[in-house]
């Protein structure tokens, strides 16, 4: 797994909504700088944990739809005197 980083895109997007919840949730005032050494912070220690659930969801996903498609495979099986 590489590094989780962000754009500057989406660090315009997510540092705002770590300065209101620190604001809200502590009664402190962060400033940007704060906010991005945060998020920076989270990314490296706890996103890993995020990313390996994303990747435990999709392969549970994945693994449902090619039961289906064995199923479905099994449907395309013509008789013979072998039997299926």
């Amino acid at each position: 797994m590489s590094d989780i980083k962000f754009t500057r895109q989406e660090k315009q997007l997510i540092v705002p909504k770590i300065q209101e919840y620190v604001e809200q949730e502590l009664d402190l005032e962060i400033g940007n700088f704060d906010a991005e050494f945060l998020l920076d912070f989270f990314a490296e220690e706890i996103g890993p944990y995020f990313y390996n659930r994303g990747v435990y969801d999709a392969r549970a996903t994945l693994d449902q739809k090619m039961e289906g498609v064995g199923e479905a495979l099994l449907l395309l099986e013509k008789p013979t005197e072998l039997g299926r």
